[in-house]
């Protein structure tokens, strides 16, 4: 039972929380660096090598070459981390991001990985996973530009150093987050309200990518009697142009979300936006066979899904705060997050391509950002504003404080009020009774009088009246009286 024990808790103790320094020599750390160095880049060599040897395979008229194949898979390499190629002095900067998509998320991993081996448990003990993994990419960039100085597929020496690089640096960091605790970093020196915002942001910018998606998948159902001619009847060009059109979807759900929000985009002289259309030559590529030959009239009821994703963020957002104000604050952190992805999306999802009719393939970033922050802020504002509470905002501190001021000069003043009636009341009760006993002597005396007074008047006039009668009668002579 004991052995049970200690083999019970040596698996349920987790790997992040051994020492670094205690749990791992310095040999096995230098072993885990490494692995994290070099195990997305030949991965992602590897993957790059086997797409282009099922193309050469299956293509018809073609003689394989396991070297070539090899040399071959080092401009792909830089291609798929987005560094513009030259072809004979034809710049290629519309690159595929679903391998970059596929280079981030390996690196991102590794990154997520090599920490938890280590026993990373802040940022700055993962410094040094990030730094490996993202000076490999840059130095690998290098090399392979340097060596394809000179040769038909050649790149610029500083963008191979740079665009890896930094493309390795945002996904290392990205999978570092969780294990190193940098969300609750972040989330301890933000606003929360502002927190809030960037959530709700990074739903607006997924939903709005669904609805490109949704866009371009009816688009090409709608025209898949297009799309099917323009595959070739042979097995291996088929395949190669299947292959193509998945490389670069990611791509074309960029560009119908330009086209959803407003701005659209354009591939040579071809301009379809929502209230515009240029005709022009396509590539005949399966993926470009939705595109429309003409505009429609109904193009803008599209308008619809942004507007509904702003107003599902808005609805995301209505109970952040109680002050409609708050609300909206949060809605506009949102819309810049759409805005930034948008952006970055653009940006990437264009590009240089080569000196001929469909040069160059692009989106309106600018336009694009801004149509797209609007889409976001109005109707996610106006759905915050009026689904929420409604309170008064709280007054500015000064008020406050004036407030508490007057409140307590009130107080004070009641309570001397109260106390000095309590004082006089007792100074009342305190007086002597001596004063009080006179007066009401002096008053009961002066009373006594008045009625003594009175009663010897009272007693005095029924006297006088007899006399005054008896004097009266005297005077009479007796014949008038028996008259």
């Amino acid at each position: 039972m004991r052995i049970m024990d200690l083999l019970t808790d040596a698996r349920e103790e987790p790997v992040s929380d051994l020492d670094p320094d205690v749990g791992l020599s310095r040999a096995a750390r230098v072993r885990v660096l490494l692995a994290a160095a070099l195990g997305p880049l030949v991965t992602g060599y590897a993957a790059v090598a086997t797409a282009l040897t099922l193309v050469a395979l299956t293509a018809d008229r073609t003689v394989f070459s396991g070297t070539g194949v090899l040399l071959a898979a080092a401009p792909g390499w830089l291609a798929a981390h987005q560094v513009q190629l030259g072809f004979g002095g034809h710049p290629l900067g519309v690159l595929p991001l679903l391998p970059t998509l596929g280079a981030a998320l390996l690196a991102a991993r590794t990154a997520a990985g090599a920490a938890q081996r280590l026993g990373c448990r802040s940022v700055r003990e993962a410094l040094p996973v990030l730094l490996t993994i993202t000076g490999a990419h840059a130095g690998f960039g290098l090399a392979i530009a340097l060596g394809t100085r000179g040769s038909a597929v050649s790149a610029n020496p500083l963008a191979a150093f740079a665009v890896p690089g930094l493309l390795a640096a945002v996904a290392a960091s990205a999978g570092l987050t969780r294990s190193c605790g940098l969300p609750d970093f972040v989330a301890d020196r933000l606003d929360p309200l502002a927190l809030r915002g960037l959530r709700a942001g990074a739903l607006g910018f997924a939903v709005l990518v669904a609805c490109g998606a949704v866009v371009f998948t009816v688009a090409t159902a709608v025209s898949w009697a297009t799309v099917s001619d323009i595959y070739e009847p042979a097995f291996g060009a088929s395949f190669g142009l299947f292959l193509l059109s998945v490389l670069y979807l990611p791509n074309a759900v960029a560009a119908a979300l330009s086209f959803v929000t407003g701005p659209g985009f354009s591939i040579g002289d071809l301009n379809v936006g929502m209230f515009g259309y240029r005709g022009g030559a396509v590539p005949g590529v399966p993926l470009l066979g939705g595109l429309p030959e003409h505009h429609a009239a109904w193009w803008p009821a599209l308008l619809v899904l942004p507007a509904a994703a702003g107003a599902l963020v808005g609805w995301s957002l209505r109970k952040v705060d109680a002050d409609p104000a708050q609300r909206i604050r949060a809605v506009a952190v949102a819309g810049a997050v759409v805005a930034l992805g948008c952006v970055l999306l653009g940006t990437l999802a264009g590009g240089r391509l080569g000196d001929g009719p469909f040069d160059p393939v692009s989106v309106p970033v600018g336009v694009a950002s801004v149509v797209a922050f609007c889409w976001i802020v109005i109707p996610g504002s106006f759905v915050a504003f009026f689904t929420g509470e409604h309170e008064p905002p709280a007054p500015p501190p000064e008020a406050l404080e004036d407030n508490e001021a007057f409140e307590d000069a009130d107080e004070v003043d009641v309570e001397e009020a109260a106390e000095a009636i309590e004082e006089l009341e007792s100074s009342e009760e305190n007086e002597p009774d001596e004063e009080p006993g006179e007066d009401a002597s002096l008053s009961r005396e002066s009373d006594a009088d008045e009625e003594a007074e009175l009663s010897r008047e009272s007693d005095a006039e029924p006297d006088e009246a007899v006399t005054r009668g008896t004097e009266t009668c005297g005077d009479v002579e007796p014949d008038e009286t028996d008259r």
